[in-house]
């Protein structure tokens, strides 16, 4: 694998090729897909090598001292030895990354998974490297909207989250953040995010407007007159409740500053490397506190915490180093309405390969730079999630038009949707002209046809079901998407990535919607489980066993050009419930079957693997008695069970009691999808997130792609 390395003699970079490390108990090993060059820190590393002896000498005489000490004890040649080995030691640079686990070592199984999304810490741990063996204590799950360039931030969000602890930040409290570098800007967002009124302090006048955008309510350029008066006079006479110095100076005016704006009593956090020189009297008749923090946090240079995985007690230390990076990462969610934006503060993004090009612009800077950030061969953002526009939708009556009219079609989704108010039966199409005659007097259409291309032109259809056989699923969907119409399609909604990318872009120009009939997900007893299981937090696991049945082997779903399987066509509605059930996205896929004594392929078992930690695995076989139930789903959370038996009997046990729930009759959800999907006609709100559908069609997929490869399928791509 590749690595970038440093000479600790010379001070010269290089990116080298070195052998790949191995999983080690109680870590995981991570293929990295973004890491982060941290300008300061690193700057000054390299700075450090590049020195002479005695220019190594001068800036870290505890260092002499031991060799001194070394030297009495041990004598000059055997101490001078030691110390030309220790300077050809090569340094591995880089301590904030982010990328997927590949392995997980003993003892730590559960708590991380293989292809899990996760951020990265730690000098000679985080490396910029292919592939880094970091222990757990050092890692943290990433959110699925947050993307690898992000999270690689995680790292220096956890310093400045440290930093902004160390203050004791209350709400309203006046902060002043003086220096405001990678750290400082982080600092300010956190410190806004937490309800202070934040002064930002530098002597770049770019970084004080980024600050300004992302919080800061007062801005000063460093040297300027008037910025004590400002300080007091936004804290009412005061001055601020803390200072916080993340700038990097031999010098000790940053202290000398602090000690000048802060108010009686106030806290003093020192983050970046400055002189420590102060006026004992400023400091003194004040009565200010100036504290150190320690890096990312409690544990930082603790052995015992990151190398062994010490847990440190919740009471006493609430805020460890690993909370913070956790902490840090979560607030990059796109999803929040108060986060930190670390995109903002990415200036330039290099590929891995131009390595020490990136650092050239870092350490020389021949041009501004803020955050530089490593990309990876292998680095493919995931394909995002897709994100639709609002349908259009007129409200009024549903003008309904129909492709198909099967035996499904015509025994349980029309003769429902004859029960929905509102619905006026507008059009039937079949490809036949007697079969669609007859289903025109069945359920009184206004008229028949035997073309798609005239029922999508008929401005009183604006709502069609389509209920074909499943290969032209997508194309239909797709072209009523095209023509303005809402689409309640049965499953599936497409056999292959192809077809689902044809609906995905016909959806992102359509004022019409689209939902699948996965009408389980609609079933009363679903409902109930889902709603319950969303009262307990954490890990869901799932068992949805289905006994299915068999198909006559001639039979068209088996058809590979016609139906695509029973996997496709009939696995999917599981594969669905269980997404509903866990409400959280399915991270991959795994599948193994049995082998095949009848038909096509209809008895093996799906392991979804979701991005919160939840488990659910179907089993669906056709190799058992009919008589028996049909469908069984087992969900574990929290301390509960809930039990749905063929949509017959729901079952909950929670604290050594069971409350069973009997139905009059089996509701599998049809009547509620449909008056879900003719509410929406009508302008009311989507009967499911149309992204999530697309979700569960891609995973079921994959399924197929996990039977044929004997992988596990990572839906990130």
């Amino acid at each position: 694998m590749k690595q970038v390395i440093q000479s600790a003699r010379t001070g010269k970079l290089a990116l080298k090729e070195v052998p790949e490390p191995r999983v080690k108990s109680g870590c995981v090993l991570v293929r990295t897909r973004a890491s982060l060059i941290s300008a300061g820190t690193e700057r000054m590393v390299i700075d450090f090598a590049k020195k002479s002896l005695a220019g190594k000498a001068k800036e870290r005489p505890d260092l002499v001292r031991k060799v001194l000490d070394k030297a009495k004890r041990d004598g000059v040649l055997s101490t001078f030895k030691a110390v030309m080995a220790r300077l050809d030691e090569p340094l591995p640079l880089g301590y904030s990354a982010a990328g997927e686990v590949v392995a997980v070592g003993a003892g730590i199984e559960g708590l991380f998974q293989v292809g899990q999304r996760v951020a990265m810490a730690g000098a000679g741990l985080a490396n910029h490297a292919e592939l880094n063996v970091v222990p757990r204590n050092l890692v943290a799950a990433i959110p699925d909207d947050v993307p690898y360039d992000q999270a690689c931030f995680g790292t220096l969000g956890a310093i400045a989250l440290a930093g902004v602890r160390n203050t004791r930040v209350q709400l309203g409290d006046v902060v002043v953040v003086l220096g405001v570098g990678l750290v400082g800007q982080m600092a300010v967002q956190l410190l806004s995010v937490a309800g202070a009124r934040v002064v930002a302090v530098d002597v770049n006048p770019e970084r004080l407007a980024l600050a300004a955008r992302s919080g800061a309510e007062l801005t000063w350029r460093l040297g300027e007159a008037g910025l004590a008066e400002a300080v007091f006079a936004l804290s009412g006479g005061l001055g601020a409740d803390s200072v916080l110095v993340a700038a990097a100076t031999e010098s000790s005016e940053p202290l000398e500053t602090a000690a000048a704006l802060a108010r009686d009593r106030a806290r003093i956090v020192l983050v970046g490397k400055t002189g420590t020189e102060f006026s004992y009297a400023a400091f003194m008749k004040k009565e200010l506190e100036l504290v150190v923090s320690r890096s990312y946090g409690p544990g930082r240079y603790d052995e015992d915490f990151e190398g062994r995985g010490l847990k440190y007690p919740a009471g006493w230390v609430r805020w460890t180093e690993t909370e913070n990076l956790r902490e840090c990462v979560r607030l990059m969610s796109p999803s929040l309405a108060h986060r930190l934006d670390v995109g903002a503060l990415i200036t330039h993004r290099f590929a891995f390969d131009a390595a020490e090009t990136a650092y050239t612009l870092v350490t020389e800077g021949h041009e501004p730079s803020l955050g530089v950030v490593l990309t990876y061969a292998e680095f493919a953002p995931a394909p995002p999630r897709p994100v639709f526009a609002a349908p259009k939708v007129a409200p009024g009556t549903c003008g309904l038009g129909v492709i198909g009219a099967g035996n499904f079609a015509r025994t349980v989704l029309l003769p429902e949707l004859k029960r929905v108010p509102g619905v006026e039966f507008r059009a039937i199409c079949t490809t036949r002209g007697q079969t669609a005659e007859h289903a025109q007097g069945a359920f009184a259409f206004a008229r028949a046809t035997t073309s798609v291309d005239e029922l999508l032109a008929d401005p009183s259809v604006n709502a069609v079901l389509v209920a074909t056989r499943h290969s032209n699923h997508a194309e239909l969907t797709a072209r009523c998407l095209e023509a303005g119409k809402a689409v309640i399609v049965e499953k599936p909604l497409a056999l292959d990535r192809d077809q689902l990318n044809r609906v995905i872009r016909a959806r992102e120009g359509s004022a019409g919607f689209f939902t699948i009939g996965f009408n389980r997900r609609f079933a009363p007893m679903s409902l109930k489980a889902r709603d319950h299981l969303a009262r307990h937090a954490g890990p869901k696991m799932l068992v949805l066993r289905v006994n299915a049945g068999a198909l006559p082997p001639e039979s068209w779903v088996n058809a590979a050009e016609e139906g695509g399987g029973r996997i496709l066509g009939e696995v999917c509605h599981f594969v669905d419930l269980a997404r509903m059930l866990v409400g959280g996205p399915i991270a991959s896929v795994q599948a193994d079957a049995a082998a095949v004594s009848h038909g096509g392929c209809d008895d093996l078992t799906v392991t979804l693997s979701f991005t919160d930690g939840s488990l659910a695995t179907i089993v669906y076989t056709a190799l058992g008695d009919t008589s028996y139930s049909k469908e069984r789903f087992e969900c574990f959370a929290g301390g509960t069970v809930i039990t749905i038996d063929n949509f017959l009997t729901l079952t909950v046990a929670q604290g050594g009691k069971s409350k069973v729930e009997k139905a009059l009759g089996q509701d599998k959800g049809h009547r509620a999808e449909l008056e879900a999907f003719v509410a929406a006609v009508k302008g009311g709100p989507l009967p499911a997130d149309e992204a999530e559908l697309v979700e569960t069609s891609l995973a079921t997929i994959a399924v197929l792609d996990s039977l044929r490869d004997g992988r596990r399928v990572s839906l990130d791509g």
